[in-house]
């Protein structure tokens, strides 16, 4: 009688196709999905094509047309694409993201929130709030110092007001 023990492990690599189909969770070394979404995809390469995944985590991600919210990886390139928060050791961004926090980062033609790298490249984009160490290209911010200081005073006149008017409203007889 043959046992388990006796038959070796063989580590091949897995792949996993999905094409329009709702899926929960998936871990593989390579995952591709079409027209498809996920809860949460684990695999060392990602691709997704008019695609949506929650919470991404790989080596590499590349998607087009796609939606993700959360994205843990090496590297990401997102072509006409959203990402909600996003944190990569290089990232290329066509679309609209969230977030950003990379050491290289590219976003062209896209609106980004917040950009954070320590390097960032960008061509025809706009962006939020933008950190980085060296910035090359044709850049857009939404909120310019003027901007920020205004809605700072705005912001804080408005508290003030708030907070006045509940003592006022609330105070102990």
């Amino acid at each position: 009688m043959l046992e388990n023990d006796d038959f070796p492990e063989i580590d091949l690599p897995q792949v996993t196709n999905i094409s329009q189909s709702d899926v929960v969770n998936v871990h593989a070394d390579v995952v591709r999905m079409h027209q498809s979404d996920a809860e949460t995809v684990t695999a060392e390469e990602v691709s997704l094509e008019k695609s949506a995944a929650a919470n991404v985590k790989a080596g590499k991600v590349a998607a087009s047309q796609s939606a993700m919210a959360v994205v843990a990886a090496e590297e990401v390139s997102v072509q006409d694409g959203a990402v909600g928060f996003a944190q990569a050791g290089t990232m290329t961004v066509s679309g609209y993201t969230g977030a950003v926090v990379a050491g290289d980062a590219e976003v062209q033609n896209g609106l980004s929130g917040f950009v954070a790298g320590r390097e960032v490249r960008v061509s025809g984009s706009r962006t939020g709030i933008l950190l980085a160490r060296t910035v090359n290209g044709d850049l857009t911010t939404i909120l310019d110092t003027r901007g920020a200081l205004i809605a700072g005073l705005t912001g804080g006149l408005f508290a003030g007001l708030l907070l006045m008017l509940g003592r006022f409203l609330f105070r102990r007889k």
